[in-house]
Order: structure tokens, then sequence, then C-alpha cells
């Protein structure tokens, strides 16, 4: 199962319908009453993290929350991208990674099917979330610079 079909399963699930159109340049998708539209000239990856995005503001955002200058919505448009970032980028996906010999950006993108933006971004999330690394279950996960490490009873 591809990465979409597994995002449009949770959405069938939470009953939030998904559509794709063409769009205003500049919109890449837009969430409303258990509806999302995705911008239709996006690429795979790209309608992906978009979409990702876009459930993270059906599970966290309430209300219209386009005017990004106040500051209520751009808390909201944060708290949608975080979850963006730990739902398809999870924690245990480095450890996969690094399983699999993954040793560079490009490599780690194309392993977790996200963009090299997207990740940069969701490696920042992590960063202003954990410092610059995270024990999580017997490893040690560095964000900065990026590696893993296991970590073994004495």
């Amino acid at each position: 199962m591809t990465l979409i079909e597994a995002l449009l399963d949770e959405t069938d699930q939470q009953s939030v319908e998904v559509y794709e159109n063409f769009m205003a340049r500049g919109i890449r998708g837009l969430y409303s009453d258990n509806i999302i539209w995705l911008n239709q000239g996006l690429s795979y990856r790209d309608k992906a993290c978009v979409l990702a995005e876009e459930m993270g503001h059906y599970y966290t955002s309430s209300g219209n929350t386009l005017d990004q200058k106040q500051t209520g919505n751009i808390k909201q448009e944060k708290r949608a991208r975080n979850w963006a970032y730990e739902k398809l980028i999870p924690l245990q996906s480095f450890v996969e990674a690094s399983k699999e010999g993954i040793t560079n950006w490009y490599e780690l993108a194309d392993f977790m099917d996200v963009t090299e933006e997207f990740l940069e971004q969701a490696m920042d999330h992590y960063k202003e979330k954990y410092g610059l690394y995270v024990e999580w279950t017997s490893y040690l996960i560095y964000f900065e610079p990026l590696g893993v490490l296991e970590l073994f009873d004495e």
C-alpha cells in the first residue's frame, strides 16, 4: 500500500472526503467541513505531504485559518504541520532508515516517501521539540548531525 493509499484509507475511516482539482497558484491544499481539496498539479510526494497536513487540520484545527496574520491561525497551522511531520516521519522511521544503510538527505526523503523540503521541515520540528537528539525505545536518534545509535544494557 502506498503512502497516499494509507492516508486515503484513514480519511475514509474518518468520513473525510478528498478531491483533486487545479487550484490557484500557491494553493496546495485546503480543508473545511470534512472535505480536503488537493491541487491536482502536485507531484505524488507533494500530494502525500499536503494531504497529511490537511488531515492535520482535520485533527487539530477549528474554524477558518486562512488569515495567517492572526496569531491563533498561525498556531493552528503549526499544529497541523507538526501532526503531519509526526504522521509521515515517525521516530521509528529514522531507526528503520539507519538499518537500511540510508546515509544522505535524498535517500532519507526517498525512503520515507516525502519531499526533501518536508523532511527538512520535519527535522526542524523534531529539533524544536526534543533538541539535537531524543532517546526512543533502545535508540538515540540524533537530528544534527543525523544519526542513530543503538543503546545496550550493561
